[in-house]
Order: C-alpha cells, then structure tokens, then sequence
C-alpha cells in the first residue's frame, strides 16, 4: 500500500510510524487511521521487528486529533465502525512487539489517545496532552476515557475530560503519563535508544511480559498471578530461555531466535 498521510520505516529491529501531516498538526482523518492499520499489518507480519515507535512530523503536534470535518458527518452507525481508530488503536495495545509513543507538541484528543495505547511515552518538553472532545459535544471516543482513567486514575482523568485543560510535559510524568521529558531535538534518539535496549531481550519474552501486565491490571490479585505463572511456564519451554541463562553463565551476549 502507497501511503500519503504517513512514513513508515524500518532501521535495524525497528520500526517507526510518523503522522505526516505537518500542515494540519498530524490531525487522524479517516485515510490516515486506514494507513496506520496497514503499516501495523506489516510490521506485525516481520518477525525480524522488535519494537515500533510512533511519532508526529514536524515540531508543533504529535497529533491534534480527529479532522473535525470528517468527525461532524458521522452519525450513531458510525460508532460502531470496523476498523476505526478505537479498533487500530486496540491493535497497538495488543501488538506483539513494544511500542513506544515519542511524543511531540500537542497530543489532542485521538492523538492523546494513540499515545496512551503504546506501551512507553516519551515526551519534549514542549508537549501538551489533552481530551478537550466535549467541546465538541462528544467524549473521547477511542479509548481516551478507560485508558487514561487506568493510567492516571479516576479523578483525574475526569478532570481532564471535563474541563478540557492541558497537561504539560511535568505534570504528565509525575502522573506517570510518560517516563521521561526531553528536548524537542533529541525526542526520536531518546525513543531509539529505549527501542534498542528492548530489542536486546527475549523477544517472546518482550510479548509475554506486555501480556502479564495488561491482562493482570483489570484481574483480582489471584487471577493476575495465575496469568503470571501461566506466562512464566510457557517460556520456561522455549529456546530463549535456554539461550538467555546459557548466555548469563558464559558471560556473552545472547542471540535470541524468538522460539
């Protein structure tokens, strides 16, 4: 597939999506949400692809959200839609490689919301993050109302969602919104370096962990931990746990095949 909304490319074991629409703040119109899942198909498809990192182009927005003029035609059918962003972004919650969202400027609405379903942020110091969709008579419709009421808490994510207001970059990390905050200039090189320090463990190991934790977090103590040893059995069967404590003993670097 030719994308004209987005960039995909592959360094190493990783790859990156970045929304190239500079000239409206990255906004998500409907071809770009259609790119983005064909993008995921294809990485999802690489085994040699450990780690995708999302981000915006340009240096104002990450991105600013769904197109309003897109958003104003839809009518209750359309909630329900295949493959619309609540599905792309569920997808990217459930990838198999680790996700990291780098982002830039503004995170708005659906682009706050991409963000939120990766499994690491990384933030420059000139972000702002925001659900500010009931200005426009609607909620924050693409996971924005569970996933960061999960991550931040109850309170407030309704505070958020409410009022509209904006987190800034501090903020957001004491909330644990992201984990870290760097200069506008070395936001993609902070992402790679993190991507690379993933890309060195068990790959299945990598898709099992995401697994335990994401499962876990919405069971009681007991079921979470049953996930957890369950998790824990299926890779003390697999080759990469022979070759990684084969490797610690050895003093070597381990060489991870994914079986």
């Amino acid at each position: 597939m030719a994308y004209n909304n987005i960039l995909l490319s592959k360094e190493d074991r990783v790859a990156s999506i970045t929304l190239n629409r500079p000239e409206v703040r990255n906004a998500l119109n409907g071809e770009t949400v259609k790119e983005m899942l064909s993008a995921l198909e294809v990485i999802e498809a690489d085994d040699n692809i450990g780690v995708i990192i999302f981000t915006g182009a340009g240096e104002k927005a990450f991105a600013a959200g769904a197109d309003i003029n897109q958003l104003e035609k839809r009518e209750s059918i359309d909630a329900f839609a295949a493959e619309s962003m609540s599905d792309v972004y569920r997808q990217i919650e459930n990838s198999k490689k680790a996700t990291i969202a780098a982002i830039n400027g503004y995170a708005l609405g659906g682009g706050f919301e991409l963000a939120l379903a990766c499994d690491i942020r990384i933030a420059s110091e000139n972000v702002k993050l925001g659900l500010p969709e009931l200005n426009l008579g609607v909620i924050p419709g693409a996971g924005g109302t569970q996933r960061l009421s999960r991550i931040a808490g109850k309170g407030k994510a309704l505070d958020m969602i409410l009022t509209g207001e904006f987190l800034l970059a501090e903020e957001a990390k004491q909330l644990g919104l992201v984990s870290k905050i760097v200069s506008q200039e070395t936001l993609f090189e902070t992402a790679k370096d993190k991507a690379n320090r993933i890309i060195q463990k068990g790959p299945l190991a990598v898709q099992m962990a995401k697994i335990a934790v994401n499962k876990g977090y919405d069971s009681d103590m007991d079921t979470a931990l049953v996930i957890e040893n369950l998790v824990q059995a299926v890779l003390y069967g697999t080759n990469d746990k022979k070759e990684g404590t084969q490797a610690f003993l050895e003093k070597r670097a381990a060489v991870f095949s994914g079986k």
